[in-house]
């Protein structure tokens, strides 16, 4: 992890700006006086803007980051309203993890407002936020978007020196044998199972369940993808969970080191996720702690409870793979592959046509794609070598 190559120093760049945009939407929230709640769902909708909002132009992004609110606001309205109403509360909830994993379809916009959606209804459940508290919530979210936005666009616009990577076309199906809705169903009868044992072990934190089972399934494909991403997962939570015994509890909260630490643990999050998703949850779980200790309600049991519902969310997760709708690791491979063999047939025939005098034949376009579908590929492999 920390020999890894960073060209240049891309990681270290999106890592620090992160800090730098989720601090200031926190702090401009402070300063407006609003409530520690406010504060932290504002922080949390900065993160979102900065980590899930992935579209290939610059123009594609800040088009992503204005529609975030209405993907957002309304779910956060609904999710305070049904707050006291267990089974309307539950049964929105799964509409929205239907609706957020569906919306994949759509590409990196879909994507990035399905997640903003379903985190707005998880961190009502996790603030225990209430309907009069709408207004500030709002406001929360708007200011953190806004300084989210003006530090990736205007004050450290890294995407115009290093666009991201373009992603090839999606693999084609329609109804039930398109990917997206396959997982649409996968993710909702997960989450159903994982809601359900959650509330059993706690009534007050059983979203964590939920949480894990959502997460699993994102830039997830098929059944070893799902597999490796729920045992990686469970690794990442639990190094957190040691971790925040050592640092989260003895702070009692703390503003000032818990604040610092915070702030550590965003950097973490952005520097490692390219890299290793236990890393990441390593951080993410620590981040966690360390706001369950400035909201007054941290203590070991709260983590072991967290260690709990990451387990049953994962396994949740690995059985609605394996037996609803399941997407193999081999069928994804050989369409991937076939693909690529594909690309290469078209890049040598461009490539001898060329060579034949043919002015008007042009490999490159070819060799763009073939370099695209290679990298799909390996993402697709890498189940297969997962130690």
């Amino acid at each position: 992890m920390f020999v890894a190559p960073d060209p240049g120093l891309l990681r270290l760049r999106t890592g620090l700006r992160a800090v730098l945009g989720i601090a200031l939407a926190v702090t401009v929230a402070e300063l407006a006086g609003f409530s520690l709640t406010a504060s932290i769902t504002g922080g949390l909708a900065a993160l979102l803007a900065l980590f899930t909002v992935t579209d290939a132009t610059v123009r594609g992004q800040a088009g992503t980051t204005l529609l975030l609110p209405l993907a957002g606001f309304p779910v956060l309205a609904l999710a305070t309203l049904l707050h006291d109403h267990t089974l309307l509360r539950d049964a929105a909830f799964l509409l929205v993890v239907l609706g957020g994993v569906y919306a994949r379809r759509w590409g990196p916009r879909g994507h990035a407002l399905g997640i903003f959606a379903f985190m707005n209804f998880f961190s009502t459940q996790f603030l225990h936020a209430v309907p009069a508290q709408l207004p500030e919530l709002y406001a929360a979210v708007g200011i953190a978007l806004a300084a989210a936005g003006a530090v990736r666009f205007v004050l450290w616009p890294i995407e115009r020196r290093t666009p991201p990577p373009a992603a090839p076309a999606p693999l084609p199906g329609t109804g039930l044998a398109r990917i997206t809705t396959r997982q649409a169903v996968q993710a909702t009868a997960a989450c159903a199972v994982a809601l359900g044992i959650g509330q059993v072990l706690s009534e007050d934190r059983w979203y964590w369940a939920v949480g894990t089972t959502w997460w699993i399934f994102v830039n997830t494909v098929s059944r070893g993808d799902t597999l490796v991403r729920g045992f990686r997962r469970f690794l990442g939570t639990l190094l957190g969970i040691a971790v925040g015994m050592v640092v989260a509890i003895p702070l009692h909260g703390a503003p000032l080191p818990t604040a610092l630490l915070v702030a550590v643990c965003v950097f973490g999050i952005f520097y490692t996720a390219p890299l290793s998703y236990s890393w990441m949850m390593l951080a993410v779980t620590v981040m966690a702690g360390l706001l369950y200790g400035l909201l007054g309600v941290l203590d070991p049991a709260l983590l072991v409870l967290r260690l709990e519902e990451t387990v049953v969310g994962a396994v949740c997760a690995a059985l609605a793979v394996l037996l609803i709708l399941p997407v193999t690791t081999h069928a994804i491979n050989d369409a991937w592959i076939q693909r690529a063999l594909r690309a290469v047939h078209a890049a040598t025939a461009a490539s001898e046509r060329r060579l034949s005098g043919d002015e008007a034949a042009d490999p490159r376009p070819h060799v763009t794609e073939l370099d695209l579908l290679l990298g799909r590929v390996r993402l697709s492999l890498a189940p297969l070598v997962h130690p």
